[in-house]
């Protein structure tokens, strides 16, 4: 029996998303932008699923414009906001956990002048609120922050930004990558005091390749593409409208958010204790981390990325040892939490679903026992 343990890289479709995307490709596949009757069905199908999103943000559907996922929606979010707000100042405040498309969308912008300050975490992941209070002056244009890290689980203080950027008196667009939060905890954009909000769907259960960009109403940014009246010509091109429908039945599919938590918490407490009695087993995730995401060291003579061959190949146990995106390279996360090299290459990360088992955790257990007992740490 496989276990798949890889949750926050990516989930597997729901059955709605897939009948939703099927019907899509075989029966509804009209270009939602074409005047004729099976386009204006389409079209009809791609509203739903804007509102559907729309209702789970408590927002405005046409506050909600899709991309092809949160790599370009974080794209379009912080270099739009940055380019349109660049005469009102040149400070961007973000963190050094950041996930990959933000980190280089940052890297990018500091190479034209940005001045960009990155917000250094403790060994737990976690983001000083008083330096986060520092960091945002009257020239700060635009303060970039994840609300659950992808790698350790860090809650990250958020919710605090809006009132910071008042008390500085700064022109600051608020910018939250959500990706690993929605479908797991509240996300409303408006409690959150976030002027934009990135999203994507194949983290709750739709397909890959769409994701959605919240822009609060009155919230000026700049495109990156041209050629098209689709999404108010912020994102144009052809609508991805099986992905969009997908997307929007993943999101209808949801189950009650609380209950969900509740669950995923004894299945995280029940992995924590079994992991916990594995010998030399490290926790690298806090104590207040988000329960859909467990970092631990692993201690055997083989790298992290071994580890996760290893139970692939051999045990049919799925884990990562970091971001997807980051294609196996050391984790920045780590590095910048300041842990020892050591932990550093030798750390996996175990992501849950809705979907995952005790069952599962105890064949991860077993795995990683038996790893540790062949390839003992030198």
């Amino acid at each position: 029996m496989a276990a798949y343990l890889d949750n926050s890289a990516t989930t597997k479709p729901c059955r709605e998303a897939v009948e939703a995307v099927r019907a899509m490709l075989e029966e509804n596949y009209g270009n939602p932008s074409s005047l004729h009757g099976l386009g204006i069905e389409a079209a009809k199908t791609v509203i739903k699923a804007r509102q559907s999103i729309a209702t789970a943000l408590d927002c405005e559907k046409e506050e909600i414009f899709f991309t092809s996922g949160g790599t370009e929606a974080n794209n379009l979010a912080i270099f739009g906001a940055a380019y349109a707000n660049k005469r009102k100042g040149n400070r961007i405040v973000t963190t050094a956990i950041e996930h990959e498309s933000v980190m280089q969308s940052m890297d990018e912008l500091e190479k034209e002048g940005f001045e960009i300050v990155r917000l250094a975490p403790d060994k737990q992941g976690n983001i000083s609120l008083s330096e986060l209070a520092e960091a945002i002056n009257e020239k700060t244009i635009l303060v970039s922050m994840m609300y659950i890290n992808n790698e350790v689980g860090s809650i990250l203080p958020v919710d605090k930004i809006k009132k910071l950027v008042a008390r500085a008196g700064a022109p600051a667009i608020i910018h939250t990558d959500c990706v690993q939060a929605f479908g797991k905890t509240e996300v409303k954009p408006k409690k959150l005091g976030a002027d934009l909000v990135t999203i994507t769907a194949h983290k709750i259960h739709g397909p890959k390749g769409c994701g959605a960009l919240y822009v609060k109403k009155g919230v000026r940014i700049l495109p990156r593409t041209f050629g098209g009246e689709q999404e108010k010509k912020l994102r144009p091109g052809t609508e991805a409208s099986p992905l969009i429908a997908g997307f929007g039945a993943a999101v209808e599919a949801l189950p009650d958010l609380k209950e969900q938590r509740t669950a995923i918490k004894e299945l995280n407490s029940y992995a924590k204790s079994e992991l916990s009695k594995i010998d030399g087993v490290v926790f690298n995730s806090g104590e207040n981390a988000s329960p859909y995401v467990i970092n631990i060291y692993v201690p055997s003579f083989m790298r992290s990325q071994t580890v996760v061959q290893e139970l692939s190949a051999n045990y049919g146990i799925y884990v990562s040892n970091g971001s997807a995106c980051a294609k196996g390279k050391r984790s920045h996360v780590l590095t910048a939490m300041k842990l020892s090299d050591e932990i550093i290459d030798k750390s996996i990360r175990i992501s849950f679903s809705r979907f995952s088992t005790k069952a599962e955790i105890d064949e991860l257990c077993a795995a990683l026992t038996d790893i540790i007992k062949k390839h003992p740490k030198v």
